[in-house]
């Protein structure tokens, strides 16, 4: 006995597309995992955003790029996933027009949140090649504007996708009751994928090669001491970056294979499409982890933050570098 179809909107037959059938058990079992990660990713985000907001010590250059990186990811993890997780099961009944504007926010967030990921690669850069020229480079006005460069790159770019799909709507729409934005493939490709991974992997060599060379350099002019401090500080440096870059290698590459290999595949009834969008975002949840909660400074700000000890009077001037074993502040460094 076949099956009966049920379209979003019967009453137009052949182009209506087809309501999405799936397990009760699998539509269940994707949402908790989808809710759990939109929840856990704003959560995350959320506290190193208010850390670097609220605590004086933590007010850097390096720091303040983070905050712009959780700031981006935080909407992922608000606002993106949830969109993402509800347009792969439900028909969209709203209009084409609105269903461009619901993209303008998650299009701005994840090309903000590359773009700031090429920012701290070009921090550490800086910080590790040239640290004499260091704070005369990175300025809070220069970090600040590139900053703004980043976001209004990624709005504009967001604009530019959504006007394109409203101009264009009859050639990108496949059936009425569908809410997917087009964008181009190759230009995706290039703009949020080559351009910063090339960027990333050539400031790394870079960063790798120097502390090489500084270390070996400081093994023959230091004392012994100073050479095992210095070094370990470098090869921390250089493993940090290449983290970075194995980590969003990992989560965005997947997203690009399946959009060439145009591969049909359903994962717990999700397209593996949407699956491989999904592991990209995964990316903003593993970067609060990365940059900042590895670190005691940020650790004990988020004690201090769920404990609710900042509500307190002063708690912005807290020492957060005190009792780590011994250690120097860090001037907010990888």
């Amino acid at each position: 006995m076949m099956e009966t179809v049920e379209l979003c909107f019967p009453h137009l037959h052949n182009s209506s597309c087809i309501k999405h059938q799936a397990d009760i058990f699998e539509i269940d079992l994707v949402s908790v995992l989808l809710s759990l990660l939109s929840t856990i990713t704003a959560a995350l985000n959320l506290l190193v955003i208010i850390s670097i907001s609220h605590f004086r010590q933590l007010h850097s250059t390096t720091n303040l790029i983070l905050l712009s990186l959780a700031v981006s990811d935080f909407l992922v993890g608000l606002v993106v996933i949830p969109i993402f997780a509800t347009m792969w099961k439900v028909c969209w009944y709203f209009g084409e027009l609105l269903c461009g504007l619901v993209y303008l926010v998650p299009s701005t967030a994840i090309m903000a949140s590359v773009g700031t990921v090429v920012l701290i690669s070009v921090d550490r850069y800086v910080a590790i090649c040239d640290p004499l020229h260091y704070p005369t480079r990175m300025t809070e006005k220069v970090v600040g504007i590139s900053i703004s460069v980043c976001w209004i790159y990624a709005f504009v770019y967001a604009i530019s996708v959504y006007i394109d799909n409203v101009i264009n709507q009859d050639k990108y729409r496949l059936c009425h009751g569908q809410c997917m934005v087009h964008t181009s493939r190759d230009a995706n490709f290039i703009l949020a994928f080559v351009i910063p991974v090339t960027t990333i992997v050539c400031l790394y060599v870079k960063v790798f090669i120097m502390a090489a060379s500084q270390a070996r350099a400081i093994r023959s002019n230091a004392t012994a001491v100073i050479s095992k401090t210095s070094r370990k500080s470098e090869i921390k440096a250089a493993r940090n970056l290449g983290i970075l870059v194995l980590v969003y290698l990992m989560c965005y590459s997947p997203y690009y294979f399946v959009a060439y290999s145009e591969a049909n595949i359903l994962i717990f009834g999700v397209p593996i499409e949407l699956v491989s969008i999904y592991l990209y975002f995964l990316n903003s949840c593993i970067n609060p982890l990365m940059y900042a909660m590895l670190y005691p400074w940020f650790r004990k700000a988020i004690k201090l933050i769920v404990t609710l000890q900042i509500l307190k009077h002063g708690s912005s001037i807290l020492d957060l570098y005190s009792g780590n074993s011994g250690s120097k502040k860090p001037q907010g460094r990888f």
